[in-house]
């Protein structure tokens, strides 16, 4: 692979809590290490169908997932087997969700929390969890740093080329408590500074990174729908690739494309946004 790249998603983070509370990512920015967009969300900004618009680099008109209780095993190219058409290793640690889109489905908790298989076509090595049990009263999501530290454990027992890490957390918390509140800039606060060591590890271990979302959240604690706080939120990129001017706009569909991309492997057909990193 001619690079080796790691996409960390952080669920329901809209664009200004990025801008304003994320301190270790914005300083990184400020010190020229990190360039950040703007990256808006397909419809329906809802969290399966943004996974799945993620790494497909189609719209949930196309790839069929029209919510949370659609999840089923896509029928499209995505990410994980355009890498391993390329000869590289693959890794995920994120809601069970993403193992039934790219894996196979159902998930069955056993058989697919945890597993390795070298000769898989799309994901060679997953981590999972599924939040089973989850409510407003009931958060279930695991620690972060549990979750940063397995991928970090995944690169480096197993020299991922390409890996996914997906945290619920902040989602959770502001579907719980909304976003204009003390709860959630320390929720934020606590993400940002959890994060920043395994970054600088990732970064020294030879990886690119990406640091994103997959939608926003509006002031009630909602997403699915439209407009800037449900669909728009930051992307960072620490890397050596060109882009385009800060005040760019991109599309989430652009994703998949930009890293197959970076990583030198094919472009699926399905695939029609454009490569914004070069």
């Amino acid at each position: 692979m001619e690079k080796k790249l790691l996409v960390i998603v952080l669920d329901g983070v809209p664009w200004r809590n990025w801008r304003s509370l994320f301190g270790n990512l914005e300083g990184w920015v400020a010190n020229g290490d990190a360039r950040v967009w703007k990256m808006r969300a397909v419809l329906p900004s809802t969290s399966a169908s943004c996974y799945a618009s993620i790494h497909t680099g189609v719209v949930p008109a196309v790839h069929g997932c029209t919510g949370n209780h659609d999840v089923f095993r896509l029928s499209v190219p995505d990410v994980f087997s355009q890498v391993r058409k390329a000869g590289g290793v693959t890794g995920a640690v994120t809601h069970s969700f993403w193992s039934e889109f790219f894996n196979r489905a159902p998930f069955d908790l056993v058989r697919d929390l945890e597993y390795d298989e070298p000769e898989s076509d799309t994901i060679n090595h997953g981590r999972f969890h599924s939040m089973t049990g989850y409510g407003m009263t009931n958060q279930m999501t695991p620690s972060d740093a549990d979750l940063f530290a397995t991928l970090t454990m995944l690169t480096e027992r197993h020299n991922l080329d390409y890996g996914i890490l997906h945290t619920c957390t902040l989602d959770s918390m502001g579907h719980r408590f909304h976003h204009a509140c003390h709860e959630m800039d320390q929720a934020c606060f606590n993400m940002d500074e959890t994060l920043a060591p395994f970054l600088k590890r990732w970064r020294e271990n030879g990886y690119e990174v990406v640091v994103t979302a997959d939608h926003g959240q509006s002031e009630r604690g909602h997403h699915g729908g439209r407009g800037e706080l449900q669909q728009d939120f930051a992307f960072y990129y620490f890397g050596d690739a060109e882009g385009p001017s800060e005040d760019t706009i991109l599309c989430q569909t652009q994703l998949a494309p930009t890293v197959l991309s970076l990583m030198g492997a094919p472009i699926a057909d399905t695939m029609k946004g454009e490569v914004f990193l070069k």
